[in-house]
């Protein structure tokens, strides 16, 4: 339980409408209770009234009707006003919690989140967090709106008899304190299973649709949508079992207030106070008795969700309680600035692996000086692009030092650190936006820049790039470009990465594999535009191919996780 109490403070930013909902739930069981209480006397004593002219005649019909009216009315009025507040503070809750959930991710590095899959990683962030409502929405507030009925109840009864009030009020508190007590520990098993099914099924559906292609192509549809079936039947099981012990929970508390009215009617019978015989009294307190099932039926279902409510918070807890593999300084210095005449990369026996017994990188050097054109090549997988994955701080090496302008680069913040370098890496991923939206992050944020404030220049770099296909039309900077660019071609995605490159002036050009994908009279051209537009920059370009590599300063191959001088092959 202890896992719940940093969202329960994360509740208290909103204890004003959450307060506001309780006491609205709390005027609805009154007011259901008082209707029916006030409605059962009034019948009973309008039939005594009618036994004799002189009583009828001297019965104040009126009042009681009115009380009637006004406790349906109030009643009618507070459930509208219960369900608007409990909601808004349920929304207001889960945007918080979205909010918070974000910020401590946002400092994650890849090491923290490189064990999580898409699919789980989607289903915490949304459906474990729409579970954690159910701690407001289903359990805190029927059960303390619940707990300060039966006070209230007991104060209203006692008034007219004590006894009554012990036993009715006694029996409610019973089942306010066992019935939730056995159904948590029934729906435990069936709650965890729902949340684990869901992340399954999830995480399956989320690999056939982003695998669609592939499993197309190799006749693997069928199988895979096989495994999808068996993961909803194993959530379509789970959410019957809890359906299941949520029908025993409100049949046990059916039955549960069907033997406390027969107690009641039976006690109240041979008198209520100094009511003897009871009469309308009798009536009253029977009413009473059978209204509070309205305040019972939400403790049915309230603890049969805490298991799923844990769960989800644990899920949750393992993402947001992670210490960052890599921290910032949290404000710039001012001494370290960073221009295109300071940007000496220093790498001083640098060591890193993903896993502990497979190193990537061993003992590698490296110095590339202000202003110099430096490139490394090796095959596929020598560590090529480990090493630009360090110098950005996606990763942190296990052992070595880096320094940028002369200072280790952990001293500087973020901002500083990213504002320095231009990257175009292997893997372009591109918005579902438009174009235009998919080049102007590359740009200076600020907000009193109009949307239209670019398009020259955005058309101008897409011209470069040779995208000159993507602007035809009236409006071709608001071309829907599709989910992850999917209406454009691998080349075109690669060319957008480099136009994202050439919108942004940084003084460090890290590239990796700038023209995967590109024929070679393209990639000839693009190479051409960015050596001219490193002519001031410092260039770092990690690549397997040839093209362009007479143009750099000092040229590596990388082998076995380090760096040797390149020696080109002789051609006879």
């Amino acid at each position: 339980m202890k896992v719940l109490l940093p969202f329960l403070r994360l509740f208290s930013r909103q204890w004003l409408m959450m307060s506001v909902g309780l006491l609205l739930t709390f005027i609805t069981l009154l007011t259901g209770i008082g209707l029916l209480s006030l409605s059962g006397w009034f019948l009973s004593a309008s039939a005594v009234a009618g036994l004799t002219v002189a009583s009828s005649q001297a019965f104040n019909y009126f009042t009681p009707a009115g009380g009637v009216r006004g406790f349906s009315i109030f009643r009618t009025a507070s459930r509208y006003g219960e369900r608007l507040a409990t909601h808004e503070a349920t929304f207001k809750l889960l945007t918080d919690l979205r909010v918070w959930a974000w910020r401590k991710l946002l400092p994650l590095s890849a090491k923290n989140l490189q064990a999580m899959r898409q699919g789980d990683m989607l289903n915490r962030l949304v459906a474990d967090i729409d579970t954690l409502d159910h701690l407001y929405l289903r359990l805190l507030t029927p059960m303390t709106a619940s707990l300060l009925m039966i006070g209230g109840l007991y104060v209203f009864i006692a008034w007219f008899d004590l006894a009554l009030a012990n036993v009715l009020c006694g029996a409610l508190l019973a089942v306010w304190l066992i019935v939730p007590v056995i159904f948590y520990q029934l729906g435990r098993n069936p709650g965890e299973a729902i949340i684990q099914s869901r992340q399954h099924y999830r995480v399956k559906l989320l690999d056939m649709l982003q695998g669609q292609a592939e499993l197309t192509l190799f006749n693997a549809n069928g199988r895979y949508r096989a495994q999808l079936e068996q993961a909803q039947k194993h959530l379509f099981a789970s959410q019957a079992k809890m359906a299941a012990i949520t029908g025993m929970s409100q049949a046990m508390v059916i039955f549960a207030n069907g033997c406390i009215v027969t107690l009641i009617l039976y006690l109240a019978g041979q008198g209520v106070g100094e009511y003897v015989p009871p009469g309308p009294m009798m009536a009253m307190v029977v009413f009473a008795a059978m209204a509070s099932i309205e305040m019972l039926m939400p403790i049915a279902g309230a603890f049969q969700h805490l298991s799923s409510t844990v769960l989800a918070a644990k899920r949750v807890t393992d993402i947001t309680e992670q210490t960052p593999a890599i921290t910032f300084p949290e404000t710039d210095n001012k001494e370290l600035t960073i221009t295109p005449k300071n940007t000496r990369l220093q790498l001083d026996n640098i060591g890193f692996s993903y896993l502990d017994n497979s190193p990537v990188l061993s003992g590698l050097s490296l110095q590339v000086n202000a202003g110099d054109k430096v490139a490394i090549l090796g095959k596929t997988g020598c560590g090529k692009s480990s090493l630009l994955s360090l110098i950005t701080r996606e990763w942190q090496p296990q052992q070595g030092r880096i320094e940028l302008a002369g200072k280790d680069i952990s001293q500087y913040s973020e901002p500083a650190l990213r504002s320095a370098m231009t990257v175009v890496s292997q893997r372009i991923y591109l918005f579902s936006a438009t174009l235009r939206d998919n080049l102007v992050l590359a740009l200076p944020f600020n907000k009193a820049d109009k949307r239209k404030a670019h398009d020259a220049r955005l058309i101008d770099v897409l011209q470069q790039v040779g995208l000159e296909a993507l602007l035809q039309g009236d409006k071709p900077l608001d071309a829907w470009i599709g989910d992850g660019g999917r209406q454009l071609s691998g080349g075109e995605q690669r060319r957008i990465g480099v136009a994202r490159a050439l919108l942004r002036d940084a003084p460090l050009l890290l590239l990796d594999e700038p023209t995967e994908g590109l024929d070679k009279r393209t990639e000839r051209d693009i190479m051409a535009i960015l050596l001219k537009f490193a002519e001031q920059k410092t260039l770092l370009m990690i690549t397997h191919r040839l093209t362009a590599i007479e143009s750099m300063d000092k040229v590596y191959h990388m082998e076995k996780g380090q760096l040797h001088d390149w020696q080109p092959t002789p051609v006879n």
